[in-house]
């Protein structure tokens, strides 16, 4: 038998290197003689560039950058030809922070911009940029200062960093240091900039956002659309879909000219995973939630509808699931199993993921297996 093993990060305890891993020994253990394909994933948040780097024929530079705090921290630029790839997350992750660190009306996508900037300097004619998992809601403030366009007020003094500042934004200190590259938002996040469905009433308190901080960043928000769409010659940037992705990064990079595409989509091709489906006879995918959200285009989603496309059934292993029966068959899948279920707790679930995926994955070999 052959069992694509193709999940997500499990957010905060495994990668999807390590979780597919995990899977596939549970696996082996039941079933030592079936053939099993690891093809971890991401939609653009944390590992996309782990996972692309896996994949393709290209160079990973180091860079110095800062995390949402300002504080000095190191990602990466995988260079591929001249495509360049980089991860909002490396530089403004919401994993890189405790809980009790978390500001959101204060931390920087500043950290991304260096790795932007990185880029250009490598030569890149495009830059992708995977959104996802992040801890800003600046609506990329900090990645366009350190492009060299920093948000200024009425006196032209740069303004500190974060979202709630950007309410008192006059215009931008300069223009983007981009030297013409195309850009690229990777992404399954469809939500606006802005409103009910946008990044601060949407995302802001998975970050830390009380509702106070909600409000005030929502306005600072749309205040700074105003900035932006004077300063770039651009439109409509608060309604926008994918606007409201990683924090409104993706406004920035949208008033920047870059174009939206699917983050798991651009996965999927770039490391073949459509020939792996079609040799399959059974896939296996998850990641930290299994949710209402991962029914919107994300990783579980995307590769369940490959799955029902096929006619081959396919089964999400996540940390805990959320979605309801119904919900999860009209996507595609066959079958949920949870590692909070799996142990009886979410503390058990949280201190031996691994553990858990992999005696998962035997208890899916004796029931799947040939």
């Amino acid at each position: 038998m052959r069992v694509l093993i193709c999940p997500d990060k499990f957010a905060g305890t495994l990668s999807a290197a390590e979780a597919a891993a995990a899977v596939a020994a549970g696996w082996h253990e039941t079933a030592p003689g079936d053939e099993t394909v690891l093809r971890p994933l991401s939609d653009g948040g944390p590992g996309f560039v782990e996972v692309l780097a896996a994949a393709l024929d290209g160079r990973r530079l180091p860079v110095t950058i800062v995390d949402p705090l300002g504080r000095p921290a190191t990602g990466e630029v995988l260079l591929a030809g001249t495509t360049a790839y980089v991860e909002s997350a490396q530089a403004c992750g919401l994993h890189l922070l405790t809980p009790a660190e978390r500001d959101v009306n204060a931390a920087t996508s500043y950290g991304l911009g260096l790795l932007l900037a990185a880029a250009v300097e490598a030569g890149a004619a495009e830059i992708v940029v995977g959104l996802g998992g992040s801890a800003v809601n600046d609506a990329g403030a900090g990645m366009l200062a350190a492009l060299g366009a920093a948000p200024v007020d009425e006196s032209g003094y740069a303004l500190p960093y974060g979202g709630a500042p950007l309410i008192t934004a006059a215009r931008l200190g300069g223009r983007p240091r981009l030297r013409q590259v195309r850009l690229v938002a990777a992404t399954d996040v469809d939500n606006p900039l802005t409103g009910l469905h946008g990044a601060s009433n949407v995302y802001g308190p998975q970050k830390g956002a009380t509702r106070e901080d909600v409000l005030r960043l929502d306005a600072a928000l749309d205040h700074f659309a105003g900035v932006l769409e004077r300063a770039l010659d651009v439109r409509d940037l608060r309604t926008l879909p994918g606007g409201g992705a990683a924090g409104g990064i993706g406004a920035a990079l949208l008033a920047l000219g870059a174009r939206v595409t699917s983050g798991i989509a651009l996965v999927t091709t770039l490391i073949g995973l459509e020939a792996q489906l079609d040799a399959a006879d059974l896939v296996i995918t998850g990641e930290g939630s299994f949710d209402h959200q991962s029914l919107r285009g994300k990783v579980a989603a995307g590769i369940a509808g490959g799955a029902r496309d096929r006619g081959l059934p396919c089964v999400v292993v996540a940390g805990r699931n959320e979605t309801g029966h119904r919900e999860a068959a009209a996507a595609g899948v066959t079958e949920t199993y949870a590692l909070v279920d799996h142990f009886g707790s979410e503390e058990r679930a949280l201190a031996e993921p691994a553990r858990g995926l992999r005696e998962i994955g035997a208890r899916l070999a004796r029931q799947w297996s040939r």
